[in-house]
């Protein structure tokens, strides 16, 4: 959320980053608000002082003996209670309805975020890995003879509807073994804490990473008011919500693996054929909360926590600049992460590494006391997949098909598949 102090002293600059976002320049109308919400505030603090002062002469009133004036401030103080109560509502309401207007707008982009409309403007920034040359026409991942009925869409779709999958067997092994080994990576070499979380939240919970109140549509409610969360972001995260940590605590780096569950409101008829694009899937998260002045290395850092994955798992992939057309809704800077998929002939995400300064802590009220003294002041957060487990089985598979319909399973998985490597008609062998 933006800090409206800033946008009092800046409009300008307010309105230039909006701007960059596509967005029309909203400073205008949220001063305004503002000002008025300024104004029934001081308003209802004047009455409150004259209630105050006439409570005090209805006291000296009544000790003097002077019923005539006792009952006229008391009279008066009765009718600046009924004034102060409602200023204070009129004040109350300008200032939710100035939260509600604050909590819709996007985060600002950082200056060396590209400029763009959409993912078409978005920008390479380096490439590792080659892909294999197969010498035969790659099969996309549900088509590949050595995964066979391990990967079951039609009973899963008898469960629960499209978009959803069953795997079994050998396949489900090595979706298990790639969660294992990126909670082993990140834990040992990597120096994350690994968190074993809830999968339902609060409504506050979901506001303060700013799945709420926008993008409501995207994600699953209960009956009862809880919410499905659609990545550990939303529970690592608010960790520091409502909280005010030590400075020496900080960075706090941590990592959890969970089912996220996502409506895909709005993507009808795309990513349909197999388990690209599904309702419920698992990742493993990594959050890192720290001093704003260090958000942008520890960007960098985390993304090589989840570039590290790909690369012991030899997955050819590219870095991506998003640009301020499609990033994400808090997210000052984001890098993707596509890995190549030879049976689509091309990269696709599988990582999204975001800093988001200040702008979520602000929402959830999440501080840090200054080792040095002074008072609390917002920490950074960063979210980002390390990886999207589902999407990372189907690279595996797809990069290790071979023409004899088997499928080889990298070495870094071996450990994991008890020593086993490849992966025949739904079988490990």
């Amino acid at each position: 959320m933006h800090d409206i102090r800033a946008i009092r002293e800046n409009p300008e600059i307010f309105d230039a980053a909006l701007a960059r976002r596509g967005l029309a320049p909203m400073s205008s109308d949220i001063l305004s608000l503002d000002e008025e919400r300024r104004a029934a505030i001081h308003a209802a603090e004047t009455a409150q002082a004259a209630q105050n002062a006439a409570s005090k002469q209805v006291g000296a009133a009544k000790a003097k003996g002077d019923e005539a004036e006792f009952e006229r401030l008391r009279a008066l103080v009765a009718e600046k209670k009924a004034e102060v109560a409602a200023m204070q509502a009129r004040a109350g309401a300008l200032d939710t309805e100035l939260r509600d207007k604050l909590l819709l707008i996007p985060n600002n982009p950082l200056d060396e975020v590209p400029q763009g409309a959409d993912e078409a403007d978005n920008v390479e920034v380096r490439r590792w890995g080659t892909p294999r040359e197969l010498g035969f026409t790659a099969k996309e991942h549900y088509q590949l003879p050595a995964v066979g009925a391990a990967m079951d869409f039609e009973t899963a779709a008898k469960l629960s509807g499209a978009r959803f999958v069953v795997l079994k067997g050998g396949v489900a092994r090595v979706h298990r073994a790639l969660a294992q080994f990126m909670l082993d990576l990140h834990t040992d070499e990597h120096g994350l804490i690994e968190n074993i979380t809830p999968v339902l939240v609060r409504s506050e919970t979901m506001l303060g990473t700013g799945q709420l109140p926008k993008f409501a549509e995207d994600s699953y409610e209960t009956t009862n008011g809880w919410w499905l969360i659609p990545t550990a972001e939303v529970t690592l995260t608010n960790y520091v919500a409502g909280e005010t940590v030590d400075e020496a605590a900080l960075p706090m780096r941590m990592c959890g693996h969970t089912n996220c569950f996502r409506s895909e409101a709005g993507s009808a008829g795309k990513d349909t054929a197999g388990m690209l694009r599904q309702h419920q899937f698992e990742k493993v998260e990594m959050v890192t909360i720290c001093r704003p002045e260090d958000a942008i290395a520890e960007h960098e850092r985390m993304t090589k926590c989840a570039e590290t994955v790909l690369e012991r798992l030899n997955l050819p992939y590219r870095r991506i600049v998003l640009c301020t057309g499609d990033m994400g809704f808090g997210a000052q800077k984001t890098y993707d992460l596509e890995v190549w998929l030879p049976g689509q002939n091309t990269y696709r995400e599988i990582s999204s590494v975001s800093t988001c300064g200040t702008f979520q802590a602000r929402r959830m009220n999440g501080r840090y006391k200054p080792a040095a003294g002074g008072k609390p002041e917002f920490v950074a957060t960063l979210n980002g997949s390390g990886l999207a487990v589902g999407r990372c089985l189907i690279a595996v598979l797809e990069n290790g098909q071979e023409e004899d319909g088997s499928v080889t399973l990298p070495a870094a998985l071996h450990p994991y598949l008890g020593g086993k490597t490849r992966l025949v008609d739904g079988k490990l062998v």
